[in-house]
């Protein structure tokens, strides 16, 4: 049965959520979500947000945030003479981001990263933050955020961001349409 996607259904972590049958088909982020998920939001390394099945305490999805910041040497030359000649830039760190293999292929993955973007654009406007970054895990992944117009660092191809003004362009043209 398809999961109903509203903003309202996901949630910063607790918890009281059920995460002991969420399986992403990655080994790695089941266990962040299953052990390390609450000991980083209690000791506030990460913000992770989980995406509720209506009703229920299960987890279907999750992401995680946190502060980071960049070498400025990072970003493309074009990019780096709009910036100001800081050594190094705050940005906003997408650590994490799954999908419940029982949620796949209805969208859940481009909803939890619009959520994230939504998220990282409004802190952006409490706390710097140039852009939101990303570390693709994989050839999939990279392609999953490179979809997205996320764009690679000069040094670090797996590592991608997506600048902030862009994202705010994003949601003022989502804005529009609605």
């Amino acid at each position: 049965m398809p999961l109903t996607l509203t903003h309202e259904c996901i949630v910063p972590f607790a918890k009281e959520h059920d995460r002991i049958t969420f399986d992403c088909g990655n080994d790695d982020l089941n266990r962040y979500l299953k052990q390390q998920a609450r000991q980083d939001a209690e000791k506030h390394v990460a913000v992770p947000f989980v995406l509720l099945e209506p009703g229920s305490p299960v987890v279907r999805g999750f992401y995680t945030l946190s502060a980071s910041i960049i070498p400025v040497e990072e970003l493309p030359p074009d990019m780096m003479k709009k910036l100001p000649r800081y050594g190094q830039l705050p940005v906003t760190l997408l650590g994490r981001l799954a999908v419940d293999q029982t949620a796949r292929r209805q969208g859940v993955g481009e909803f939890l990263l619009v959520d994230a973007l939504r998220r990282c654009l409004e802190g952006s406007q409490l706390i710097g933050a140039m852009a939101v970054i990303v570390d693709a895990k994989d050839a999939q992944a990279e392609s999953f955020y490179r979809y997205f117009d996320f764009l690679p660092f000069q040094f670090t191809p797996r590592r991608l961001f997506l600048p902030m003004r862009q994202i705010a362009q994003l949601f003022s043209d989502l804005n529009q349409k609605s």
